[in-house]
Formats: structure tokens, C-alpha cells, sequence
């Protein structure tokens, strides 16, 4: 971890209408020309969960709230590592299997900052913002509860606890 300098350029957004992932990471792409690496991860709506398939989801927020939480997270990835540009994209509303949910790129000069500060975005993302999933099913919609695989990796980025005794 560094003591990183301020990331360029921060595009953070919360949208209901879908998004087309490549033009994203072009527009980002375009934005310097010192950029020697670019990670990005896109998450996208899967027909199937644990227990069967699954028709379309919904997808809620708090306005306002999650923006903020989503601008925090990357300043903290932007002051571990030394990054020319984040870029999230969530969507929000009625999502059908195949549609791009999520965004997150980053870019730097280096490969290998890029890469450590795309999946801390994600992990920190899935279990600091907030979002809301709702599945519909065969035999009806249900809330998504939060999965412990998601605050295991998140778990990773934090400090070693030790314990004072």
C-alpha cells in the first residue's frame, strides 16, 4: 500500500437506464494519455440462484446516500494506490438476465495497482453500499440476503486486528 496522490478523475453514477460497458471503459480510456493499465470488472444479472432460476431482479438504493457511499470508497482506494481514474456505473430498477448491473474500472500506470484497486472497489461496494436486490422467481419474488463470502473478501482490505491480551 502507498501513500498515493489524488486519482485524476473520479465518474461515479446511479442509473436506472442500462449501459454499455465498453463505451464506459473507451470514455475512461480517453481520458489521459499516461494511463499504462486498465482493469475493469462488470458484473451482470444471471438467470439462476442457489435454489432455481431466476426471471429478472430489482434493484433499490438510497439516493443520495449511495452516491456518497460509492464516492467514499473510491477516495480510500485513490489514497491506497496511485490511480489516474475510477469509474462506477451501477444500475438501479428492473434488471433482466444478461444486463450489465455494475461497472467498476480503474486505471493507472501500472497493471498491478489497477488490479488491487478494481477488486477492492468491488468487495467494498458489495457489502458498503447501499443496495437492495429483489429476485422474481417461478414462485415469487424474495429480498437477496447479504452473502458471507462477500464480507470474507472485503475482510481481506482491513487491518490485522490483534488482540490486546
Amino acid at each position: 500500500m502507498s501513500n498515493a496522490t489524488p486519482t485524476r478523475h473520479f465518474d461515479i453514477r446511479v442509473q436506472a437506464t442500462p449501459f454499455d460497458p465498453a463505451a464506459e471503459q473507451d470514455a475512461l480510456r480517453r481520458d489521459s494519455t499516461r494511463i499504462g493499465a486498465m482493469v475493469a470488472f462488470v458484473g451482470q444479472m444471471r438467470d439462476f440462484a442457489e435454489d432455481g432460476p431466476v426471471h429478472a431482479m430489482t434493484l433499490e438504493h438510497y439516493p443520495g446516500m449511495t452516491e456518497r457511499a460509492l464516492a467514499a470508497i473510491a477516495r480510500a482506494a485513490a489514497a491506497r494506490w496511485v490511480l489516474d481514474g475510477i469509474r462506477i456505473v451501477h444500475r438501479v430498477g428492473r434488471l433482466l438476465p444478461g444486463e450489465p448491473i455494475v461497472l467498476v474500472a480503474v486505471t493507472s500506470h501500472h497493471r498491478g495497482e489497477a488490479f488491487r484497486a478494481c477488486e477492492f472497489l468491488i468487495d467494498y461496494l458489495k457489502t458498503r453500499a447501499p443496495f437492495w436486490k429483489r429476485e422474481e422467481t417461478a414462485t415469487g419474488a424474495r429480498w437477496v440476503t447479504a452473502r458471507d463470502s462477500d464480507a470474507e473478501a472485503a475482510a481481506q482490505w482491513e487491518p490485522a486486528r490483534t488482540d490486546p491480551d
